[in-house]
């Protein structure tokens, strides 16, 4: 998987590369990451890429010039074509965010993600190369950088080379549609609490057991949307079976 990042912050982007997970995919070279700087295709000495928008209002909009360029740049990087590349934009118009969208996208050879920031990036930029649109949800952040990075760690959970053992990400929450069993370490005693006697059992049916029935006790009381939609699957399984 080759990913570019579309950035006007490249520290912050590498900053999370460097002591994240991600820096495992990148040393195994199961993932090759581009950051690129807007700044870098911007003109003038102070290397603006801002400007107010046309018609009034508050704040300022990344301009169309240097993200093209700069987005040019990322399909020369990638060794690819705009008609083999998935260009997504971050952006609360997006659709939302989901464990769907992750598993959708891990199939992608080629990915270039652009950060906008402030009131956000020209239209005609986002008319001309933005093949997808995500949000993380119905609020504002500061920067498309956050949700870039939120979007690509999740991805390459994923993806092989990244984990040392993928069993660990299949078995996150919502994988299997509910959310996770709660988890105990050493020492087996904490002020007085101990460790459920199940789990130190040795008996791995009844651990499997046991961490089945709290997913689905979790995911009822705090989740029921998600329990719903779990109970919608099981039943469709149960149908297929008949």
């Amino acid at each position: 998987m080759k990913i570019a990042v579309i950035t006007s912050a490249p520290e912050f982007i590498q900053s999370y590369l460097d002591n994240t997970i991600l820096r495992q995919a990148i040393n195994n070279n199961s993932v090759l990451f581009h950051v690129i700087d807007i700044r870098d295709f911007a003109k003038g000495d102070y290397r603006q890429i801002d400007d107010t928008p046309f018609g009034g209002g508050a704040g300022m909009v990344l301009m169309a010039e240097p993200l093209i360029k700069a987005i040019d740049s990322a399909f020369i990087k990638l060794d690819t074509s705009i008609d083999n590349v998935k260009v997504i934009y971050p952006t609360p118009q997006g659709n939302t965010w989901s464990h769907d969208l992750v598993i959708e996208n891990t199939v992608n050879e080629n990915l270039i993600f652009i950060c906008g920031r402030y009131k956000g990036i020209d239209q005609r930029v986002i008319d001309k190369y933005v093949t997808h649109e995500y949000s993380l949800g119905d609020f504002v952040i500061s920067n498309g950088e956050l949700g870039a990075m939120v979007m690509i760690d999740s991805v390459l959970r994923f993806h092989p080379g990244t984990m040392n053992n993928i069993d660990s990400a299949l078995s996150d929450s919502f994988s299997t549609n509910l959310l996770d069993h709660p988890h105990y370490t050493k020492p087996r005693v904490v002020n007085g609490v101990s460790v459920p006697k199940v789990l130190i059992g040795g008996h791995h049916e009844k651990i499997s057991s046991w961490r089945k029935i709290k997913s689905e006790d979790i995911t009822k009381k705090k989740r029921p949307d998600l329990w719903e939609k779990y109970n919608k699957s099981i039943k469709k399984l149960e149908t297929s079976h008949e």
